[in-house]
């Protein structure tokens, strides 16, 4: 694996310390992205939502709650 590094550091006129600066980033930025995915799959499983049309049924859900609570506030 080395060596291929370092001719692929090479054939792109970079250094080594550079591609694996890049290759770090990308490895966290997929694990982030890995975390944040997982979060949101178990979140929406919890609230029942399994599909694109389940996402806009609750949107829609939550903004009349929300109108709703507009509405009773005093002095509003």
């Amino acid at each position: 694996m080395l060596s291929r590094a370092e001719a692929l550091a090479k054939k792109e006129n970079r250094t080594m310390s550079e591609l694996v600066r890049e290759a770090f980033r990308h490895y966290e930025r997929q694990r982030w992205w890995d975390e944040m995915n997982a979060y949101a799959r178990a979140t929406a499983a919890a609230a029942g939502v399994e599909t694109e049309d389940d996402v806009v049924r609750v949107i829609h859900e939550h903004r009349k709650e929300q109108r709703r609570a507009r509405r009773k506030r005093p002095g509003a």
